[in-house]
């Protein structure tokens, strides 16, 4: 009779199990899952309307503070980039060229962090030197944190 493998388990130097991914992890990669099958539904001829409209309606869906902050950022977004077409991107707002996500908004309650955050994807424009920041932690949306944030996506949409 064989002996059944038992799969594998990591651990830490501190004697932890890892046991995989978070709740909210695996919530964002099903609602991902969701998007695309929908994507895939509508097929090429999708408007940008259906898409800004579910990406508000996730914005409605949101709570204090995020909602305000994620709002306030596509109001930004679209003024400073008008090319850049609202989506969802792992349940998330997010703004995307031929399709392809530049830049996104990441609520603090959706995995339970300290902030908000707002990143950047590789096809950004935002190459200096050797190193340059990708993802920024949002507490709050001043007029000076906006008007970075516009400069940042039309640079990164250029």
């Amino acid at each position: 009779m064989k002996d059944t493998q038992k799969p594998a388990r990591s651990t830490t130097s501190t004697g932890k199990t890892f046991e995989g991914f978070t709740d909210e992890e695996r919530g964002a990669m099903k609602e991902r899952a969701q998007e695309l099958k929908t994507s895939a539904r509508r097929g090429p001829r999708a408007g940008k309307v259906d898409e800004e409209a579910a990406v508000l309606a996730k914005i409605a869906e949101m709570q204090e503070p995020d909602r305000v902050m994620a709002a306030r950022l596509h109001a930004v977004i679209k003024e400073s980039a008008p090319g850049l077409s609202p989506k969802l991107w792992y349940g998330m707002p997010a703004y995307a060229r031929d399709g392809k996500v530049l830049c996104f908004f990441q609520s603090a309650q959706k995995f339970n962090a300290r902030y908000a955050t707002f990143g950047f994807s590789d096809r950004a424009d935002l190459d200096e030197g050797a190193m340059w920041p990708a993802s920024y932690a949002l507490k709050e949306l001043t007029a000076e944190v906006e008007a970075r944030i516009g400069a940042l996506v039309k640079k990164a949409a250029n």
